[in-house]
């Protein structure tokens, strides 16, 4: 074990977002709450997977986030675990809206 305390374990880059589309909105008017959101972004969602499921959200005004305490394991980290939990069970589409206010990722859903 190294006595250097400038060693980190924590990984503080970026996520990929390879293979994620990311589509950036700001509606006007604002959305009012998360569910005025939620049904903004799932209007994107159908258009762009057709069939999908919601993977993970974060919702600024309230400091919520889904899955429930997905961060809380990310506390030295970089990465909140909502956007860390969407990546990496196979979201292919994020939707932003108005810079972080409220965040979606979805999977598509094959029905073949």
């Amino acid at each position: 074990m190294s006595n250097n305390k400038t060693d980190s374990h924590c990984d503080l880059s970026p996520p990929s977002y390879e293979g994620v589309e990311i589509v950036d909105l700001q509606p006007n008017p604002s959305p009012r709450d998360y569910l005025e959101a939620m049904t903004i972004s799932n209007t994107v969602a159908d258009q762009k997977l057709g069939e999908h499921m919601l993977l993970s959200w974060y919702d600024r005004d309230r400091d919520f986030e889904s899955p429930q305490h997905a961060s809380e394991c990310h506390a030295l980290s970089a990465v909140p675990g909502y956007v860390d939990y969407g990546l990496y069970h196979g979201a292919t589409l994020k939707v932003d809206i108005e810079d972080g206010r409220f965040v979606f990722f979805y999977f598509p859903v094959d029905l073949g």
